[in-house]
């Protein structure tokens, strides 16, 4: 029996084989580093390599929504920190998944919290970072743009060019009709930037649409909402540039008329800080403003905190999506509720020693108030841009280019606020900080439960 030589069946194994390298030389490499690599968007190279094998095998949309619902668990039970690797995977191996960048952004951002309820900004870097890579890796729908827009606008509450920067490329597809409504948002966003023409403008703009959406579909209970909403706005919008002398600032007579934002109104802000024990602090202060509604931003940082600012931070440094915040260091935000002219908060830091390492040696206690984000009742007399406010002591111009902002800083050490060496809780000074402008209050803190309202009768 004649035997069959085995030569053929190595010549096509080498064959395939030289065809495989070829193909990995040429094209399967260059591809997959291009797209599919780990260390593409600041994934960390450090990632399972049997994920690796699952994605190159063509089920990468297929795990992918394996883990998102194993990451469903962790966010019923709570284990936060679990989810975050999660998100990331996620968006690796299926960047098409925008509802887990739109959560993973709203995770970031919101659920990290401490014992009083305040979030850990040191996050935020990452969600804006998380938000701008789904934007660059969906750029064909309005999604995202609108997202990451809607985080520097409700959550950071400060950099407001930024949430307009996003919600007109949000506009800018067309699929943002699917929610038209959606499109309002960008005059409120206008509004806060300090850029009112162009919030009227777009009302006019999206009124206009609203009415042919209506005319055409008359029937559509939406479109007959949306209009009379856009056209509401569109009216409280020219009443409030009329009252608040935005228009005769325009012609250049804003100092001949009696318009509710002057003459400036002066708040006489002043604050005193006192460390009752350790991390746990109690401000009190005054502000002449009766209204209930005010919210004055306190910041507790490191002196040398990485990318801050004056009253906030730089939220838009990063450059890679690592989702680990930065452990040793220092950053609370919170805000001062005022009641009757008054505040006083105790700011609770010691049951959270994640969120307030206090490593450094030197820190700044800020306060902070741009009429910008105020409510409308209050910025019908201090207007957009602060016209209507003064203050003999903390009034500021130049931290936020275009406004009169309140603005005021102490420094502490390490040791005052956790009562150590000459500041120790057992026979050591306690530490007390004042503004300049601070008035003692002559009321007991129990007035703070009851709210006074001016009325005809009432006494100045």
């Amino acid at each position: 029996m004649k035997r069959k030589s085995v030569l053929p069946f190595f010549l096509c194994i080498l064959i395939c084989l030289g065809l495989c390298g070829t193909l990995q030389r040429t094209a399967i490499f260059p591809n997959w580093s291009k797209t599919y690599s780990v260390k593409q968007e600041g994934i960390p190279s450090t990632l399972s390599p049997e994920y690796l094998l699952f994605a190159m095998a063509g089920f990468r949309e297929l795990i992918a929504g394996i883990l998102w619902v194993r990451a469903d668990s962790f966010f019923e039970t709570g284990n936060y920190d679990a989810v975050l690797p999660l998100i990331r995977l996620v968006t690796w191996l299926d960047p098409k998944q925008i509802d887990v960048y739109t959560i993973g952004m709203w995770h970031i951002g919101y659920n990290f919290t401490d014992e009083q309820h305040r979030s850990d900004r040191r996050y935020l870097p990452s969600a804006i970072a998380l938000g701008k890579e789904g934007c660059r890796r969906n750029s064909e729908t309005y999604e995202l743009f609108f997202e990451t827009g809607w985080v520097w606008f409700h959550k950071i509450v400060d950099d407001f060019p930024q949430a307009v920067k996003y919600w007109e490329e949000a506009g800018k597809r067309d699929d943002i009709d699917f929610t038209p409504a959606r499109r309002n948002l960008l005059a409120n966003a206008y509004q806060r930037n300090g850029q009112i023409q162009e919030s009227a403008d777009l009302y006019k703009t999206l009124l206009t649409a609203a009415e042919k959406r209506f005319k055409d579909q008359p029937e559509v209970f939406t479109n007959f909402q949306n209009r009379d909403t856009i056209e509401q706005n569109l009216d409280t919008l020219l009443v409030r540039m009329t009252q608040r002398g935005w228009f005769a600032k325009q012609g250049g007579h804003f100092e001949q008329g009696a318009y509710d934002s002057r003459p400036p109104w002066d708040v006489k802000f002043g604050a005193r800080v006192t460390v009752e024990r350790p991390k746990v602090l109690r401000i009190q202060g005054n502000w002449n403003v009766l209204p209930v509604g005010t919210r004055i931003r306190v910041i507790l940082r490191d002196k040398d905190y990485p990318h801050a600012v004056p009253g906030g931070m730089d939220w838009d440094w990063k450059t890679d999506v690592s989702l680990d915040p930065p452990t040793d260091e220092t950053f609370m935000q919170d805000d001062l509720f005022v009641r009757n002219r008054r505040f006083n908060r105790q700011i609770d830091m010691s049951r959270d020693v994640g969120m307030y390492p206090f490593k450094g040696e030197n820190y700044v206690l800020e306060f902070f108030y741009s009429p910008r984000s105020a409510a409308h009742h209050i910025q019908d007399k201090f207007s957009w841009n602060g016209e209507g406010m003064t203050d003999a002591n903390h009034l500021n111009t130049e931290i936020r280019p275009g406004q009169r902002v309140i603005f005021a800083q102490l420094e502490l050490t390490r040791d005052q606020l956790l009562r150590l060496g000459d500041w120790s809780t057992e026979g050591g000074k306690t530490p007390v900080l004042e503004l300049k402008g601070f008035v003692p209050s002559a009321t007991n803190t129990a007035d703070q439960d009851l709210v006074r309202i001016p009325n005809l009768r009432a006494e100045p």
